[in-house]
């Protein structure tokens, strides 16, 4: 009998023995395989598969597969033997992190007359610690190796952790420490799975083969979608292309499976903790498909759903790439900058008017650059875009490499939308944001500033320039001087002006004037009327028999048709 320091000889003769105790099983049609569907929760922003690759390479944390953001549903049809009255019927090769509480069984030969009354799953796997547990109080023997000599113990094991063993002989207690020991055990103890196996407790009306449909979820697999876009010399046109980054750690292959993706928001109910133990060893590797057309996507409830149209081998342990729609060539894009002279304002938000007149003297130079396109049929796209990486190229004219010149990550995308993604900030183009000008009139209630935006181009051709400016200080305000025309987008109060070209010389871009509340809450009832008129504000008064639930502010008239009561 071989054996060897690692004890492989022991695992050699229980993978022999335990497999012969299995009743045969197949599936239905061995050429389909199993049809497995991936949900993904996965943040693109955070999850990265490469963490769990180290992990799995590096043999530690052996449950971190209950941590990877998604979840497998597979379903597969299997041949059984079932005797007539009480089966006991084991299922292997079944996902090692399966849910067991979610498990299907449905007998397409004899529904009406095959049922399960009892399911346990086994999943504690051997290895030598568990192997050795089950010898507990009784006899083996251990080979050790001294140099070219060695010594065979036998006795009672009366423990074994971390590789030491501790033997009850003949002559005393007997402590075997190290490498280089072989163990040699009795009869084979019962209850020893070396995969996860679901047993059922099956009542069967008839003899026979019949096949056997099951459906489970098991965690440890996710997929996440990645895109690329390669723009042309002008930033005109692009190229996209777009794969599924799928990863699978469940703890089982599917070999031959129909594939198919959730894209979208599912909810499902997740428990606060999991418990963190090392994970077991296993090889990963690199898979690019190569078939030349990918996922077949339609709308499937509130999501779509993307199904590979041919069937695909998912191996144990590893990250694959798959295909989800072709290239699209000659996607219309534009690049634009978009200045945000004082982007800490966005989160802003005062109780009472803002009247510190340097609150928001500080000043950002920078300017964002980014690529949009829409999402139509017209600009040959025009699909469902799960949330994802977008990684952005452009071909150096010089060798005609490519060149990577930004990344941003998407949300779910349906079709006919636009995309904006964000690649960076601009080297040529700066910008400064100065207030010019506060004025602060306590009779009258109001707050008057003037700020400056200058954009200064030093590329030699023209840049298109969105500059975006919150109006902060107060919920009323009024533009009376300005450069250029601008677009307000409430409720945030910001304002937007699109400017191509280059800029040299100071502009004054606007003139704000924030006007402070003076009135107070109406009440009373009132009809469809306004409720209040413009020389009633000066005084604060309104009409006794209105019922207005909005604050009214001076120069402006508030209707209160929709209270009516």
């Amino acid at each position: 009998m071989a054996r060897s320091n690692n004890g492989s000889f022991v695992a050699t003769v229980l993978l022999i023995a335990i497999a012969s105790i299995y009743p045969a099983q197949t599936r239905a049609n061995d050429a389909d395989g199993p049809s497995i569907t991936v949900y993904s929760s996965a943040d693109p922003a955070g999850f990265d598969p490469q963490q769990f690759i180290a992990q799995q390479r590096g043999g530690y944390n052996p449950n971190s597969a209950w941590q990877v953001p998604g979840f497998g549903v597979v379903k597969e049809i299997r041949k059984v033997n079932l005797a007539a009255g009480m089966n006991s019927l084991p299922f292997t090769d079944v996902a090692q992190f399966i849910d067991p509480t979610t498990v299907s069984f449905v007998d397409l030969t004899d529904p009406a007359g095959t049922h399960v009354l009892e399911q346990n799953f086994e999943f504690d796997l051997v290895n030598s610690e568990k192997l050795l547990d089950k010898y507990l109080d009784k006899p083996i023997s251990v080979v050790v190796v001294s140099g070219d000599k060695t010594e065979t113990i036998s006795g009672t094991l009366l423990s074994a952790s971390q590789g030491t063993i501790v033997l009850k002989t003949d002559a005393g207690l007997r402590i075997v420490n190290g490498m280089g020991q072989s163990v040699m055990l009795g009869a084979l103890p019962d209850g020893l799975r070396t995969r996860p196996t679901l047993i059922w407790k099956v009542s069967a009306d008839k003899d026979g083969e019949h096949d056997i449909r099951t459906t489970y979820q098991t965690a440890g697999i996710t997929w996440r979608a990645d895109y690329t876009l390669v723009m042309n010399a002008d930033d005109t046109r692009a190229d996209i292309g777009a794969w599924v980054s799928l990863l699978n750690l469940s703890g089982a292959a599917y070999k031959n499976a129909k594939l198919k993706l959730i894209a979208g928001d599912v909810q499902r109910i997740q428990p606060q903790q999991r418990y963190n133990a090392p994970m077991a060893r296993g090889g990963m590797e690199m898979k690019m498909a190569e078939a030349d057309m990918g996922f077949q996507e339609k709308s499937f409830f509130e999501y779509h759903l993307y199904t590979l149209p041919r069937r695909t081998d998912i191996p144990m342990n590893t990250t694959q790439q798959i295909t989800l729609f072709p290239t699209a060539n000659d996607v219309g894009v534009e690049k634009l900058m978009v200045y945000y002279g004082l982007p800490d304002s966005s989160h802003w938000v005062f109780a009472d008017p803002a009247a510190d007149r340097n609150l928001g003297t500080q000043c950002n130079k920078k300017l964002d650059v980014y690529v949009r396109f829409k999402n139509e049929e017209a600009n040959h796209l025009g699909k469902p875009l799960p949330k994802g990486k977008f990684r952005v190229y452009k071909e150096d004219d010089a060798d005609g490499t490519l060149e990577f010149i930004g990344e941003d990550l998407i949300d779910h995308t349906s079709k006919d939308e636009k995309v904006l993604i964000k690649l960076g900030q601009a080297f040529d183009v700066v910008g400064e944001r100065v207030q010019t000008d506060f004025d602060m009139d306590s009779n009258r209630k109001m707050m008057t500033e003037s700020i400056r935006i200058n954009l200064r181009n030093h590329k030699t051709t023209p840049q298109k320039v969105i500059v975006k400016e919150n109006l902060y200080r107060w919920t009323s305000w009024e533009i009376t001087n300005k450069s250029d025309e601008f677009e307000s987008r409430r409720p945030d109060d910001s304002l937007r002006r699109d400017r191509t070209g280059g800029w040299g010389k100071n502009g004054d871009l606007y003139r704000s004037l924030h006007v402070v509340t003076i009135g107070r809450l109406c009440m009373g009832r009132i009809r469809a009327t306004p409720c209040r008129t413009k020389e009633k504000f000066a005084q604060g008064v309104a009409p006794a028999n209105s019922r207005c639930h909005i604050l009214c502010h001076p120069y402006q008239q508030c209707s209160c048709t929709q209270f009516l009561t």
